[in-house]
């Protein structure tokens, strides 16, 4: 018969124990890729389902998989909600590490194809939504098939900080100077002209700049060179449609809704983009390909970079 007060501490001397073995199972458990590849398809899926048709298996084996796993390592890899199954910060990492391992293995493997070293990584580049679209996909169309195991994350941003938080790797931004703790290369001075499509001409004065219909950044990009032109040259003039990109200023004017200050890589007259004038003199700026100093080491950046600056061009 067990004495009340003994029977708690051999419970809890019981529990220590189980403890103790968890710990020591989690310690000598080694992953392997396999492992890496479940929690990284039920990161990517959500779901046991979607898990089980990117592993081309059934849904209780990834079921037992992931309780297998999870009782080797001592902790929860997933919880189970109404949306699915959602990674801890356990799994979340785990699933970082698993996509360089499948990157690297890609590398690999088009490395033997191609019988020849190659580039492979990923890189995080930022720029504007203007010069992704005129500038920069015209340039990777170009040459980024030479390098099937490179990968890259775009995001569009006008904010030097992407670069200075490390949220990106490389920044095409246009500025007369970029800021001294990053390195670059001047791609080339952009100049700004006023436009208008040929449907709008036909109603408006082109005699009179501020009775036209104005279309502007707005507050945005409190500091865009158009914005101080026209505050310098037009001030009486309040814009009739206001835009957070230049983007979408350029297709407004394009559509006919009115004018616009537009930089000459976006200005092409076979797309109804017609120029009223010279460019606007003293409020031209320059392309900056920028990156970090501590990315200088990283080959997958510096070959990037040295592309970019052979393959952009706007004239």
């Amino acid at each position: 018969m067990l004495i009340p007060g003994r029977h708690y501490k051999l419970a809890f001397t019981q529990s220590i124990l189980a403890f103790i073995q968890v710990i020591n199972a989690a310690a000598h458990y080694r992953l392997d890729y396999p492992d890496l590849s479940l929690i990284l398809a039920l990161v990517r899926g959500g779901t046991l389902a979607r898990a089980a048709r990117l592993l081309q298996v059934d849904v209780s084996t990834v079921f037992r998989s992931v309780r297998r796993l999870e009782a080797a390592l001592g902790q929860p890899l997933f919880e189970k909600s109404r949306a699915g199954y959602l990674p801890t910060g356990l799994a979340q990492a785990l699933a970082e590490q698993a996509e360089r391992a499948e990157q690297a293995l890609e590398a690999a493997r088009v490395g033997v194809e191609l019988g020849g070293e190659v580039i492979s990584g990923t890189v995080r580049l930022t720029c504007s939504d203007s010069v992704l679209q005129a500038l920069l996909l015209p340039a990777l169309a170009r040459f980024m098939p030479a390098y099937p195991a490179l990968t890259l994350e775009l995001s569009t941003s006008n904010d030097f900080a992407n670069l200075s938080r490390r949220d990106a790797d490389i920044a095409l931004r246009l500025t007369r100077t970029p800021p001294e703790h990053l390195v670059g290369r001047n791609l080339g001075n952009v100049a700004y002209r006023v436009c208008a499509s040929a449907t709008y001409l036909r109603s408006a004065n082109t005699d009179d700049l501020a009775s036209m219909t104005w279309i502007a950044p707005d507050d945005f990009l409190p500091d865009h060179p158009t914005v101080a032109w026209r505050r310098q040259h037009l001030p009486g003039v309040v814009p009739a449609y206001r835009c957070n990109s230049m983007l979408s200023v350029t297709e407004l004017v394009r559509t006919g809704l009115g004018v616009a200050a537009l930089p000459d890589f976006l200005i092409d007259e076979h797309q109804g983009l017609i120029p009223l004038g010279e460019p606007l003199e003293g409020y031209d700026t320059a392309l900056w390909l920028l990156t970090r100093p501590d990315c200088r080491a990283l080959r997958s950046v510096v070959t990037l970079f040295d592309e970019l600056g052979r393959n952009l061009r706007w004239r």
